[in-house]
């Protein structure tokens, strides 16, 4: 009974570490953007056809605080993929380990093509058929706050989700999932997707099927990948047995 509180403990402090370590790096790449933030800021408007305007002084400071919190999460993702690989490292064996280690770089790549595809392909497109809905009977006045909080709910929910590949497959490699599970439980899972989708996108029809599309197609290639990882695992096991 003692050992096993010990080595809850020790889970704990293992835990709280790796916290701590991925916390401390977001802290430093978020110092670091904010030097670089206005550069980064005039690099996201210059193609803009429109001015942003300023309603107060803290508008702009919240502006940099999005800019530079987006940029410091997607540096700290392989740092926080490679601190979850040590976590759970101890419990897998040497095989397991090489290829597990494989899913960190993905986890940065993965949320990148996130990223970009919510703001080269989602976001122009439901820009500009919210735009068109005024039909010239409106002024456009965009503040610079409200512009960048719509660009972020446009493109950071992305980059987390196009993370769900890699998850599975990660998961599925430890035995804690596996594709036939996924698909027992697919009605449920979409379910959960499409209201995500429309939690995250403005309240309009076409963004909504914009996004619940692509997350659809992310569950099944996941299924997909899943089936890869777990089939490959059974033919090791099968052959390990012979």
């Amino acid at each position: 009974m003692k050992g096993q509180n010990m080595q809850v403990v020790q889970h704990l402090q293992e835990l709280r570490r790796a916290i701590i370590i991925t916390l401390g790096f977001f802290l430093l790449f978020l110092l670091l953007s904010f030097i670089y933030v206005q550069d980064i800021y005039r690099l996201l408007v210059k193609d803009l056809p429109f001015k942003l305007a300023l309603l107060g002084p803290s508008d702009i400071l919240m502006v940099y605080i999005m800019i530079a919190s987006v940029v410091a999460l997607a540096a700290t993702m392989p740092v926080a993929g490679h601190q979850v690989w040590q976590y759970v490292r101890p419990g897998l064996t040497p095989k397991e380990r090489k290829v597990t280690i494989a899913y960190v770089p993905a986890l940065f790549i993965l949320f990148i093509v996130g990223i970009s595809f919510g703001y080269f392909i989602l976001f122009p497109l439901v820009l500009n058929f919210l735009m068109s809905l005024s039909n010239d009977m409106f002024t456009t006045f965009f503040t610079t706050e409200k512009y960048f909080r719509f660009l972020l709910h446009m493109t950071l929910p992305f980059g987390i989700l196009f993370e769900l590949p890699v998850v599975i497959m990660f998961l599925t490699s430890l035995g804690i999932i596996n594709p036939y599970v996924l698909q027992k439980i697919r009605k449920y899972a979409y379910f959960v997707l499409i209201i995500t989708s429309i939690l995250i996108t403005p309240p309009d029809f076409l963004s909504d099927i914009l996004v619940i599309i692509p997350l659809l197609l992310l569950y099944e290639g996941s299924i997909t990948l899943s089936k890869f990882v777990y089939n490959r695992q059974q033919k090791n096991n099968d052959e390990s047995i012979v």
